[in-house]
């Protein structure tokens, strides 16, 4: 009987790993003498990059982090965001040219490029996949915001063309988020103007809505899953999934919304308690998790928005420690291996034979 006992405590175990969100380890990634950081994009290393302030709060630079904050620089201006970042360690964001005079997109290969923008003043970089397509937004010479798709004239280079992706209708977009295949995911307006969530793969199409008037794409994998928030027929705003159809991932009390998406569909963002709160959210398996549940209660945080996810399942963002606005890295703590697991749910006609004995 302490057999049978023992193996079906075995085997119920092997199953709840499978099935238990991860805990994390979290690091400050700090900032530059400053108050206040935020990371914005991680890659399959680890890398993170997102922007932090100077002593003083002087200024706002893009940083990369990899394992020390490194500062980017400008494109001679005072500030600088570093907003996406490639397995190859290229940088996307925007940054002040010389002068103040204006805002442009960069590409940032250990030099920051500027990229131009489709005639107007301003543009900004938000996404970069693997081949060194950017997407973000940038004004027209007829002062119209638009999203654009930048594409290297060879794989990863420095010198390229920026392509208008137009909008739903309207007069504005923005492109958010880009994966290996190019396909990008953003908002756009719609001849009514209403602003939606898209999906560009040549063409631009209107990914709808969660029955409210609104929605934001924000992420995309590379199945071309997104995730973004929308609002509902009720007039919240929640984060979804879409696979074809938009799902509603539901709240932890109030709002919430996602920001970035893995290849394993794993969904980080925020999202509000029924009290208030702004929480850093995982979600996966069906299921929506205060990750501040998930790191140690000693550990002096309250992180707030779980802003890119890759592919290990380490989540950058923004968090409060010590009463300022930090970075973080948030890093899964390693649990038996797969192969075990798989080898003990695969032994269990093993262990229906000893327990029929």
């Amino acid at each position: 009987m302490n057999t049978r006992l023992a193996l079906l405590a075995f085997f119920l175990l092997a199953s709840q790993a499978l099935a238990t969100p991860p805990t994390y380890t979290v690091i400050d990634l700090g900032t530059f003498g400053g108050t206040s950081s935020v990371g914005l994009a991680i890659n399959n290393s680890g890398k993170v990059t997102g922007q932090a302030t100077t002593s003083g709060d002087a200024a706002t630079q893009a940083f990369l982090y990899d394992g020390t904050m490194h500062e980017l620089g400008t494109l001679g201006g005072p500030y600088s965001v570093a907003s996406g970042i490639n397995d190859s360690g290229q940088i996307t964001g925007q940054s002040d040219t010389a002068g103040d005079a204006a805002t442009h997109a960069f590409l940032y290969d250990g030099t920051m490029h500027d990229l131009g923008t489709l005639g107007g003043t301003n543009s900004a970089g938000y996404g970069i996949n693997a081949s060194g397509q950017i997407t973000g937004d940038s004004y027209t010479s007829g002062d119209a915001d638009h999203a654009f798709l930048w594409t290297p004239t060879v794989p990863n280079g420095t010198s390229g063309t920026m392509h208008d992706l137009g909008t739903l209708g309207g007069t504005i977009s923005q492109g958010f988020g880009i994966n290996a295949s190019g396909l990008v995911t953003g908002i756009a307006f719609t001849s009514g103007n209403a602003e939606h969530a898209f999906l560009y793969d040549g063409t631009m199409h209107d990914l709808g809505t969660l029955g409210g008037t609104t929605s934001e794409g924000n992420a995309i994998n590379a199945s071309g899953q997104v995730t973004g928030g929308s609002y509902t027929t009720g007039g919240a705003f929640h984060a979804f999934l879409y696979d074809g159809t938009m799902h509603d991932l539901g709240t932890l009390g109030g709002e919430s919304e996602g920001l970035g998406i893995n290849d394993s569909g794993q969904i980080t963002g925020d999202s509000y308690t029924s009290g208030g709160a702004e929480q850093a959210i995982l979600y996966e398996s069906g299921q929506m998790y205060d990750l501040n549940t998930l790191i140690s209660p000693s550990s002096g945080w309250v992180l707030t928005q779980g802003i890119a996810i890759n592919d290990v399942g380490q989540i950058t963002g923004l968090g409060k420690i010590g009463g300022q606005n930090h970075a973080f890295l948030l890093t899964p703590v390693p649990v038996p291996e797969p192969s075990t697991l798989l080898l003990a749910l695969l032994a269990f006609p093993a262990v229906f034979f000893l327990w029929r004995r």
